[in-house]
């Protein structure tokens, strides 16, 4: 092994004691700035989980329901299938009248409609296996979404008029919802969606479209836990809805436009009992020709006596229907 001169053995001591100091600095420093950072992040005011809201808003300015996003299931539970039957019968709806066979169906539309005619099901099948049909049978036009077509142009239109309606009235998860002719939920559907469990209530004539909404809409969009409160009648009667129910928005999309002037007077004046006061907005789209038959002074003495007030004509700019949306807004003014 080489020795070490003297003089190197000097240099390399020198070597040493200049680098220890510096070592000895680089430490204290990284110390004090663990230091600071620990220290910064016990006071930090950052939300934890459970302070963070619930709600946010999306870029419309609609805020988002996430109230119950964690106790959605993933399936469809046993007491969704009794709950869908149950109101099915509630609502004397015929539910054999049609029934939907099981099996592959690579046929085309106007096929499926043919079948539908001549063996009210689809994928029939013959001989033993004829009573191979699922528990819960469809109407069968309905099944090749006929109602789709049915319903407002385009079916993707009703998310439109949801956002119109929601932002106007302020939504919330928790607010009352009574829409007048629902039919298969083009519309209703967004609204059961964001609600609170049973906070949507709708009443429609229809048969098949009520059909519709319960046997094909709400399980292809996994809403029957939501229990929206759906009642088959043509009369404007609201008594099975309850008597305490207050909303927060009762609307109707080109409904009034088809029924009596009377009829829908009637309505008014059952509805604006179950209106909030001031705060609460019923809308009303298309036409409020119920109202302009009668004359403005006339209309305005009549609103009154029900204890409404016509606050005014609003004009929505759709992105999805082809024309303007044109809605009248009404509110009550007597606590």
């Amino acid at each position: 092994m080489m020795a070490l001169s003297g003089s190197a053995l000097q240099a390399m001591s020198k070597g040493v004691v200049i680098t220890l100091p510096v070592l000895v600095l680089s430490a204290s420093v990284a110390a004090f700035f663990m230091f600071f950072l620990l220290s910064s992040l016990s006071s930090c005011s950052c939300p934890r989980p459970s302070d963070t809201p619930i709600s946010g808003t999306s870029s419309t300015g609609l805020g988002v329901s996430e109230s119950s996003l964690g106790n959605i299931p993933l399936s469809t539970r046993k007491e969704d299938v009794e709950w869908v039957i149950d109101q099915i019968h509630a609502n004397g709806l015929h539910m054999h009248d049609n029934v939907l066979r099981k099996g592959i169906n690579p046929r085309t539309r106007a096929q499926q409609l043919e079948d539908l005619r001549q063996f009210k099901g689809i994928s029939h099948y013959d001989g033993p296996e004829s009573n191979n049909h699922t528990a819960l049978p469809c109407p069968g036009g309905l099944l090749v979404e006929e109602h789709h077509s049915n319903y407002g142009e385009p079916w993707a239109g009703g998310r439109d008029v949801f956002e119109f309606l929601a932002q106007s009235t302020q939504l919330r998860p928790d607010s009352q919802v009574l829409e007048i002719g629902c039919g298969t939920l083009r519309v209703g559907l967004h609204f059961i969606r964001y609600l609170t469990p049973g906070h949507f209530h709708c009443l429609e004539r229809d048969e098949l479209s009520l059909m519709a909404a319960f046997r094909y809409e709400l399980p292809a969009q996994g809403l029957l836990n939501k229990r929206p409160l759906i009642v088959k009648g043509d009369d404007m009667d609201f008594s099975k809805f309850g008597s305490g129910i207050m909303y927060d928005l009762i609307y109707a999309s080109a409904v009034f436009l088809h029924m009596p002037d009377k009829l829908v007077w009637t309505g008014m004046e059952r509805l604006a009992s179950k209106l909030k006061p001031y705060d609460g907005r019923i809308f009303v789209s298309h036409n409020i020709k119920f109202c302009s038959r009668l004359g403005g002074e006339e209309c305005t003495k009549r609103l009154m006596s029900l204890g409404l007030e016509y606050i005014g004509k609003k004009t929505h700019d759709s992105l999805l229907f082809n024309h303007y949306e044109i809605w009248f807004e009404f509110r009550r003014v007597t606590a």
